[in-house]
């Protein structure tokens, strides 16, 4: 078995409602994400010995990734601030916003990052 990898990276934002500190605010990051892929190499075609092509592996990535949570706001649908923050800025907006539905306090971004993930994007590419 064979392995590659890419990191791409993008901006997104949110808030944490409750927090005691500057993070209660509206506020952005920058995020890096790593995709592995692993299998087996193409053993015929312009792919021979190839896993995936990268520029593939890049057009899936925004395809199915960045084009959705490049300068999102990410939010708990059922946190009333956050909410109300989203209904404010949603007309004023060109990007996404995800709803989730976790407490934002009790689970940090990067969690609620990759929980979303897995219930948005638990199909994988085939060959």
């Amino acid at each position: 078995m064979f392995k590659i990898a890419k990191e791409f990276s993008f901006d997104m934002a949110h808030m944490l409602d409750g927090h005691d500190g500057k993070c209660q605010n509206l506020h952005g990051h920058t995020y890096k994400l790593q995709v592995e892929v692993a299998g087996e190499l193409f053993q015929e075609g312009a792919k021979r010995g190839m896993l995936m092509d990268y520029s593939d592996l890049k057009a899936i990535v925004k395809t199915h990734i960045l084009d959705s949570m490049d300068h999102a706001f990410i939010y708990d649908l059922h946190n009333e601030r956050e909410s109300q923050v989203a209904q404010f800025i949603s007309p004023l907006a060109l990007s996404e916003y995800i709803r989730i539905n976790i407490n934002a306090v009790a689970l940090n971004l990067q969690m609620r990052f990759v929980l979303l993930l897995m219930v948005k994007y638990k199909h994988f590419v085939k060959r």
